[in-house]
Protein backbone atom coordinates (compact mmCIF):
# COMPACT_ATOMS: atom_id res chain seq x y z
CA UNK A 1 0.00 0.00 0.00
CA UNK A 2 0.79 3.45 -0.51
CA UNK A 3 -0.45 5.72 1.62
CA UNK A 4 -0.78 9.73 0.56
CA UNK A 5 -1.75 12.63 2.42
CA UNK A 6 -3.20 15.61 0.72
CA UNK A 7 -3.89 18.36 2.70
CA UNK A 8 -1.84 21.52 3.85
CA UNK A 9 0.99 19.44 2.94
CA UNK A 10 1.77 16.34 0.89
CA UNK A 11 3.08 13.07 2.47
CA UNK A 12 3.14 9.46 1.64
CA UNK A 13 4.47 6.24 3.80
CA UNK A 14 4.57 2.84 2.59
CA UNK A 15 3.14 -0.62 4.15
CA UNK A 16 4.11 -3.70 3.10
CA UNK A 17 2.47 -6.99 4.92
CA UNK A 18 0.68 -5.02 7.14
CA UNK A 19 3.50 -3.27 8.40
CA UNK A 20 5.04 0.52 8.35
CA UNK A 21 8.41 0.84 5.76
CA UNK A 22 10.57 3.39 7.78
CA UNK A 23 13.45 3.20 5.75
CA UNK A 24 17.08 3.99 7.05
CA UNK A 25 16.87 7.53 6.61
CA UNK A 26 13.15 7.17 8.10
CA UNK A 27 11.72 8.98 5.02
CA UNK A 28 10.22 5.71 3.30
CA UNK A 29 7.35 7.02 1.02
CA UNK A 30 8.05 10.48 1.55
CA UNK A 31 7.08 11.35 -2.11
CA UNK A 32 5.99 15.48 -1.55
CA UNK A 33 9.90 16.61 -1.67
CA UNK A 34 10.70 15.14 -5.35
CA UNK A 35 9.36 17.13 -8.55
CA UNK A 36 6.43 16.40 -10.07
CA UNK A 37 7.45 14.29 -13.13
CA UNK A 38 7.27 14.86 -16.93
CA UNK A 39 6.83 18.48 -15.81
CA UNK A 40 4.38 20.54 -18.89
CA UNK A 41 6.12 23.94 -19.74
CA UNK A 42 2.87 24.89 -20.75
CA UNK A 43 1.15 25.27 -17.69
CA UNK A 44 4.57 26.84 -16.04
CA UNK A 45 5.72 23.59 -14.37
CA UNK A 46 9.35 24.30 -15.61
CA UNK A 47 11.30 24.92 -13.33
CA UNK A 48 7.94 25.08 -11.25
CA UNK A 49 7.16 26.92 -8.36
CA UNK A 50 9.48 27.63 -5.29
CA UNK A 51 8.88 25.21 -2.50
CA UNK A 52 8.84 26.17 0.96
CA UNK A 53 11.71 23.66 1.44
CA UNK A 54 14.13 25.47 -1.23
CA UNK A 55 13.97 23.30 -4.21
CA UNK A 56 11.27 24.15 -7.05
CA UNK A 57 9.15 21.97 -8.64
CA UNK A 58 7.98 19.74 -5.39
CA UNK A 59 5.02 17.86 -6.04
CA UNK A 60 3.60 19.42 -2.48
CA UNK A 61 3.87 22.56 -4.40
CA UNK A 62 1.35 21.65 -6.67
CA UNK A 63 -0.91 18.71 -4.83
CA UNK A 64 -1.35 20.52 -1.09
CA UNK A 65 -4.16 22.36 -0.49
CA UNK A 66 -2.09 26.13 -0.91
CA UNK A 67 -0.51 24.52 -4.45
CA UNK A 68 -4.60 24.33 -5.85
CA UNK A 69 -5.19 28.03 -4.22
CA UNK A 70 -1.64 29.02 -6.17
CA UNK A 71 -2.96 27.47 -9.12
CA UNK A 72 -5.97 29.24 -9.64
CA UNK A 73 -6.00 33.22 -10.68
CA UNK A 74 -8.28 34.00 -8.34
CA UNK A 75 -5.99 33.37 -5.60
CA UNK A 76 -8.34 34.32 -2.31
CA UNK A 77 -10.10 31.38 -3.29
CA UNK A 78 -9.55 28.71 -0.59
CA UNK A 79 -8.96 25.03 -2.29
CA UNK A 80 -12.53 24.03 -0.98
CA UNK A 81 -13.92 27.14 -2.77
CA UNK A 82 -11.94 26.13 -6.04
CA UNK A 83 -13.52 22.65 -5.94
CA UNK A 84 -16.59 23.82 -5.59
CA UNK A 85 -16.87 26.38 -8.18
CA UNK A 86 -15.52 23.12 -10.40
CA UNK A 87 -18.34 21.39 -9.55
CA UNK A 88 -20.57 23.60 -9.90
CA UNK A 89 -19.60 24.66 -13.39
CA UNK A 90 -16.77 27.54 -13.18
CA UNK A 91 -14.71 27.27 -16.46
CA UNK A 92 -11.55 28.79 -14.26
CA UNK A 93 -12.07 26.76 -11.26
CA UNK A 94 -12.53 23.41 -13.80
CA UNK A 95 -9.86 24.20 -15.56
CA UNK A 96 -7.55 24.46 -11.94
CA UNK A 97 -9.42 21.18 -11.22
CA UNK A 98 -7.92 19.26 -14.61
CA UNK A 99 -4.42 20.31 -13.92
CA UNK A 100 -4.51 19.17 -10.31
CA UNK A 101 -5.92 15.41 -11.39
CA UNK A 102 -3.26 15.37 -14.25
CA UNK A 103 -0.34 16.35 -11.50
CA UNK A 104 -1.74 13.74 -9.08
CA UNK A 105 -2.29 11.53 -12.12
CA UNK A 106 1.76 11.94 -12.89
CA UNK A 107 2.95 12.02 -9.50
CA UNK A 108 1.30 8.49 -8.71
CA UNK A 109 1.85 6.83 -11.55
CA UNK A 110 6.07 7.51 -10.82
CA UNK A 111 5.21 6.13 -7.22
CA UNK A 112 3.50 3.41 -9.60
CA UNK A 113 6.36 2.81 -11.60
CA UNK A 114 8.70 2.31 -8.31
CA UNK A 115 6.87 0.38 -5.60
CA UNK A 116 4.41 -1.13 -7.67
CA UNK A 117 1.86 -1.17 -4.88
CA UNK A 118 -1.61 -2.94 -5.00
CA UNK A 119 -3.70 -0.24 -3.57
CA UNK A 120 -3.25 3.80 -3.16
CA UNK A 121 -5.02 5.29 -0.06
CA UNK A 122 -5.91 8.84 -0.41
CA UNK A 123 -5.97 11.22 2.81
CA UNK A 124 -6.06 14.43 4.03
CA UNK A 125 -8.68 17.07 3.31
CA UNK A 126 -8.06 16.84 -0.23
CA UNK A 127 -9.16 13.09 -0.34
CA UNK A 128 -12.68 14.24 -0.24
CA UNK A 129 -12.95 15.12 -3.74
CA UNK A 130 -14.72 12.90 -5.63
CA UNK A 131 -13.44 13.25 -8.91
CA UNK A 132 -9.92 12.09 -8.33
CA UNK A 133 -10.88 8.68 -7.86
CA UNK A 134 -12.14 8.25 -11.25
CA UNK A 135 -10.05 10.90 -13.22
CA UNK A 136 -6.97 10.24 -11.93
CA UNK A 137 -6.81 6.27 -12.51
CA UNK A 138 -7.93 7.09 -15.98
CA UNK A 139 -4.94 9.58 -16.20
CA UNK A 140 -2.26 7.55 -14.62
CA UNK A 141 -2.31 4.88 -17.20
CA UNK A 142 -0.63 7.05 -19.36
CA UNK A 143 2.41 7.36 -17.40
CA UNK A 144 3.01 3.97 -15.90
CA UNK A 145 4.93 1.45 -17.26
CA UNK A 146 3.16 -1.59 -17.58
CA UNK A 147 0.46 -2.54 -20.41
CA UNK A 148 -2.33 -3.34 -17.51
CA UNK A 149 -2.55 -1.27 -14.53
CA UNK A 150 -3.99 -3.49 -11.37
CA UNK A 151 -2.87 -0.72 -8.96
CA UNK A 152 -6.41 0.39 -7.55
CA UNK A 153 -7.02 4.24 -6.06
CA UNK A 154 -9.41 4.22 -2.84
CA UNK A 155 -10.42 6.61 -0.48
CA UNK A 156 -9.44 6.39 3.43
CA UNK A 157 -11.50 4.16 5.06
CA UNK A 158 -11.65 6.99 8.40
CA UNK A 159 -11.85 10.00 7.24
CA UNK A 160 -9.06 12.51 6.11
CA UNK A 161 -7.76 12.41 9.56
CA UNK A 162 -6.90 8.85 9.33
CA UNK A 163 -3.12 9.51 9.02
CA UNK A 164 -3.44 10.64 12.71
CA UNK A 165 -5.40 7.71 14.06
CA UNK A 166 -2.65 5.72 12.30
CA UNK A 167 0.14 7.19 14.46
CA UNK A 168 -2.00 6.76 17.72
CA UNK A 169 -1.79 3.02 16.71
CA UNK A 170 1.63 3.13 16.43
CA UNK A 171 1.99 4.58 20.11
CA UNK A 172 3.56 2.63 22.48
CA UNK A 173 0.56 1.20 25.32
CA UNK A 174 1.48 3.08 28.96
CA UNK A 175 2.95 0.11 31.14
CA UNK A 176 5.41 -0.36 27.59
CA UNK A 177 6.78 3.31 27.90
CA UNK A 178 8.49 2.47 31.05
Amino acid sequence: VFGVILGTGVGGGVVIDGRLLGGANAIAGEWGHNPLPWPRPEWGEVPGPTCWCGRAGCIESYLSGPGLTADHPDRTMSSREIVAASQGGDPVARQAMARYEDRLARALAHMINILDPHVVVLGGGLSAIDSLYDAVPRLWSRWIFSDVVATRLLRNAHGDSGGVRGAAWLWPEPEAMG
